[in-house]
């Protein structure tokens, strides 16, 4: 049998001619990657070995984002802690206050990444890269600290689910959608430690965006990675942010596939993901009379331009629903500042929302929006977890930036062709 596109790269980055699923590998690895809450712990780890060095400064990327403004002093000291390690070992990607962005935005915007590299990251939604064409999972922060000491990390070379997109979706019908319904398709743990590798014509309608957000919530169906054939997009895309030349795989005619889901994109309705879980979901049609308390548009997952854009053309000339607090965060300084400049920010501080600087603050229950007991909240988030954003008996429902900019008019979930 062949090989897919994920175990033709971790074939190479390990240096051999075939991996098959299940096998063990040792692969060399292109970034390694950590924030404010996970680098900490790699760092005391790499305290207990004999090398404390780092394999390659320019190889490390620690992108302080979490709890960035510090919102404590707790937060703080481990802001000080991963930003002393990172002056003493000469790390060239260190991203602090005025330089930070959320670290799944950031990194690609960067250049840090390209086709056919392997990387792996302190946080669960490292997977986001899969969109161009690379590698990328998650790991604990131990792994972290060998990564940054070795350079390499063990792998069990995963299976995978074929996901052929076909058809033009329609409009307001984004990535966040589509990947909102397959994880109500087939659960949080329907692609457990799988590949979820996504292709067909379908594909082509995609944006860069719309593939990122896609690939980013990849870990949310149990997947260990989400990856995109390499297209003209992504190697535009590659050109204009990176200088690194792109190695493009692509899956074997022959690749073995534990199964194969056909999604036929021009389908699609507005989704949403109710409580608590993210295989929760239901269209906006099917949504009810659901009133809210706050909004949040921002994220790893959705907080670049485009999303900030659909944002900001719903609430044009509009206002926030009285008592409903809205709260926009742009994923990255640049795209605050693309933004600023398009107009978006001064739309969103018209219509009664507030702009935050760049963190993820709100989507893990840091700050930035945390939520009362019995409050109600759509966001463009990833998790919605109990807890996840405040209370225990506070509610999260995941949507895209369309329906949570319509839902912030009326106050309730709305689908965004309505307003």
């Amino acid at each position: 049998m062949g090989m897919t596109m994920t175990q033709k790269i971790l074939a190479k980055h390990a240096g051999l001619d075939k991996v098959e699923a299940g096998q063990l590998i040792e692969a060399n690895l292109d970034l390694v990657l950590g924030n404010d809450i996970t680098s900490p712990v790699a760092i005391h780890a790499m305290e207990n070995l004999d090398d404390k060095s780092v394999f390659d400064k320019d190889k490390i990327a620690l992108v302080m984002d979490h709890f960035v403004p510090n919102k404590d002093i707790k937060s703080a000291e481990n802001v000080k802690e991963v930003r002393q390690f990172a002056c003493e070992n000469c790390i060239s990607n260190f991203y602090d206050v005025g330089q930070m962005g959320i670290e799944h935005a950031l990194l690609p915007e960067k250049g840090l990444v390209t086709a056919g590299d392997a990387v792996i990251g302190a946080d669960s939604h490292t997977c986001t890269y899969g969109a161009l064409g690379a590698f990328s999972t998650g790991v604990g922060s131990t792994d972290m600290a060998a990564g940054m000491a070795t350079g390499k990390a063990w792998f069990k070379v995963p299976s995978a689910i074929r996901f052929v997109l076909t058809g033009k979706p329609a409009p307001f019908i984004s990535g966040k959608d589509i990947i909102l319904h397959i994880i109500g398709m087939i659960g949080v743990d329907g692609a457990l430690y799988q590949s979820m590798e996504f292709t067909g014509d379908g594909v082509s309608y995609l944006s860069m965006d719309d593939r990122f957000t896609i690939s980013n919530m990849a870990i949310e169906a149990g997947g260990k990675n989400g990856i995109f054939p390499v297209d003209d997009k992504t190697l535009e895309y590659i050109k204009e942010h990176n200088a690194k030349e792109p190695v493009v795989y692509e899956a074997d005619p022959d690749a073995e596939y534990t199964k194969t889901i056909t999604i036929d994109l021009s389908k699609l309705r507005p989704t949403v993901a109710f409580p608590h879980l993210p295989e929760n979901t239901k269209t906006v049609d099917e949504a009810g009379d659901i009133e809210i308390d706050q909004v949040v548009i921002g994220s790893c997952t959705n907080g670049r331009i485009s999303d900030l854009k659909i944002a900001a053309d719903i609430l044009k000339g509009k206002k926030v629903k009285k008592g409903l607090r809205v709260i926009v965060i742009p994923a990255t300084q640049q795209i605050y500042l693309d933004a600023m400049n398009a107009g978006y920010l001064r739309t969103f501080i018209e219509a009664g929302a507030v702009v935050s600087t760049p963190t993820c603050g709100p989507c893990l229950g840091g700050y930035m929006g945390i939520l009362a007991s019995g409050e109600k909240c759509v966001s463009t988030t990833n998790r919605n977890f109990v807890g996840r954003m405040g209370a225990t008996d506070s509610e999260i429902y995941l949507a895209s930036p369309a329906v949570a900019a319509a839902s912030a008019i009326t106050g309730r979930i709305t689908d965004p062709a309505t307003v």
